[in-house]
């Protein structure tokens, strides 16, 4: 198994529905994937409005995977894990 550490940054807006979804379901899907293999970055727009003009986010939650490998990005609350999945390489049926 490697020892390679996944970044991933999600912006929210604030405590809505979706926003908590996502959170909860990225925290479940890195714990049960990657355990101690991951960085969680979460950018609430509600604070920082600017930041979604500067990083070019036009909807929530959006989660951008940073590494490693490409840059991926996927939208909504994660409660499909099967784009999650694909993205990092493991098999969706293990969801």
């Amino acid at each position: 198994m490697t020892s390679q550490v996944y970044r991933f940054r999600l912006y929210i807006t604030g405590d809505g529905p979706y926003s908590v979804e996502a959170k909860v379901n990225l925290t479940k899907l890195c714990c049960r994937h990657l355990s101690d293999r991951h960085h969680i970055e979460i950018v609430d727009l509600m604070r920082d409005p600017q930041r979604a003009l500067v990083d070019g986010i036009y909807m929530t939650p959006t989660l951008i995977i940073l590494g490693p490998g490409p840059e991926v990005r996927i939208f909504g609350s994660l409660k499909n894990a099967t784009p999650w999945l694909n993205a990092l390489g493991f098999a969706s049926d293990s969801a």
